[in-house]
């Protein structure tokens, strides 16, 4: 069984996520060791990302249980955040979820900044370091390479890659409706993460200069820092809000930052000064969930565009191509399912091709004994293979179905076989018989 404990953006805190990403002890290692029902583990860890995918011996009572407690118990081993400070900041995924949710991820569903592909090396590098740790298990390279190759299909047949960059393009081209001029304008940034560099870029693009940063979760220093900003802090928010021309908000906290309140009595604040024109406020909220209070609007001199109206008057290719992204991540992972599906049910297939082609053996040889010619051999081989055809379809479609115990069941009680004695054949021996 398939498991994964995951935070991520949208379950836990920044700070939180900085610190699980920043650890010198290997987290896999510490989840294969565990205990011995642990199959494997791959750990993905990014600025933005923590998550724990573990390969659990799926007839192990409370499997899913013991897997939770691997991943716990090495993350506070390893980074130092204990099961208690964890809670409530990830959530647990299993079974037929866990490759959805890892194919969206390696896509750059999941993203900040939706499309980026950043994080499909990152995927790529975490097998790589499992590899080299030795706790890679034959599921999860089959989970980690079939996401690599749906990660590829999705940038290939969408235009994914190119939505977050569109978006903050996008909703520039409105605001240029108003503004005739931008290397005058003030301008607010609210927020630090992809969006906001990407936002920046792009007014640097189009000549804005007087660029304020505010970070809601205090990283403004170091971003201001990194791209010669001015900053804002907390105390200073309100007048910068209120100085500016333009206020562009892409946090991922899940409370407005702005609201109608921040503005106050603007009276006290001039926003006109020698050699700045006065213009109207505009506002573009690019967070989700919304980073701007709806009642911004009824500032006075100030227009709000969200994320919703972006989309609604000017829908992009790139904006529509998440729909067609996560299509193609769904298939993908009931293909994936499918085949794993199979896969379960092989030692039972491997077992009764076995039982029936050592038969056909033992009848060829017999036969030869008493003089048989080889048309009497091609008939056995070719009615052995007719035989199989039914039972070795019916048990594909069973397993499918999540029934693979009934065809076990089948073979024990009508042939006396034990298809575990076939387990120990390897992924190509069954995957032969089952092309077989």
């Amino acid at each position: 069984m398939l498991l994964c404990v995951s935070a991520s953006h949208k379950t836990a805190s920044f700070e939180l996520l900085e610190r699980l990403s920043i650890h010198t002890t290997r987290v896999a290692p510490l989840i294969a060791e565990h205990d011995e029902c642990v199959q494997g583990a791959v750990v993905v860890a990014t600025c933005n990302r923590f998550e724990a995918y573990v390969d659990m011996d799926e007839p192990v009572t409370a499997a899913e249980a013991v897997g939770l407690e691997a991943a716990l118990s090495a993350i506070e081993s390893a980074t130092g955040v204990s099961a208690d400070e964890f809670s409530g900041s990830y959530e647990v995924i299993s079974g037929p979820r866990v490759a959805q949710h890892l194919f969206a991820v390696a896509s750059g569903l999941e993203s900040v900044v939706v499309g980026e592909g950043e994080i499909a090396g990152q995927v790529r590098r975490a097998l790589t370091e499992a590899r080299g740790d030795g706790t890679t298990s034959p599921e999860l390279e089959r989970l980690f390479q079939r996401a690599s190759e749906t990660q590829r299909g999705v940038k290939n047949s969408t235009a994914l890659g190119r939505a977050g960059r569109s978006l903050v393009r996008l909703s520039l081209d409105l605001a240029s409706a108003r503004f005739a001029d931008w290397v005058t304008l003030r301008v607010l940034l609210v927020g630090t993460g992809s969006y906001a560099a990407a936002t920046l870029a792009a007014l640097r693009e189009r000549g804005v200069t007087d660029i304020t940063v505010h970070s809601p979760s205090g990283r403004g220093e170091r971003f201001a820092r990194k791209h010669a900003l001015a900053v804002a802090d907390a105390a200073g928010f309100a007048t910068a809000a209120k100085l500016s021309d333009l206020i562009i908000t892409c946090t991922s906290v899940e409370h407005p930052v702005l609201s109608a309140a921040t503005f106050g009595d603007e009276a006290s604040v001039a926003r006109s000064a020698p050699g700045h024109e006065r213009h109207r406020r505009l506002v573009i909220d690019l967070g989700l969930p919304r980073n701007v209070d709806p009642d911004v609007a009824t500032v006075s001199g100030t227009d709000l565009l969200d994320l919703e109206t972006i989309r609604v008057h000017a829908p992009l290719e790139e904006l529509q191509a998440t729909d067609a992204a996560r299509a193609l991540v769904a298939d993908a992972a009931q293909r994936f399912t499918v085949v794993g599906e199979r896969r379960t049910v092989a030692p039972a297939v491997v077992a009764l091709r076995t039982h029936m082609f050592e038969l056909l053996e033992a009848e060829i040889a017999r036969g030869r004994r008493r003089g048989d010619d080889e048309r009497t051999e091609q008939a056995l081989r070719h009615l052995v293979g007719r035989l199989l055809h039914t039972p070795t379809t019916r048990a594909h479609a069973l397993a499918e179905q999540g029934r693979a115990d009934e065809v076990f069941a089948a073979l024990e009680v009508l042939y006396g076989l034990a298809p575990e004695d076939a387990a120990s054949e390897d992924d190509g021996d069954a995957a032969s018989e089952l092309a077989g």
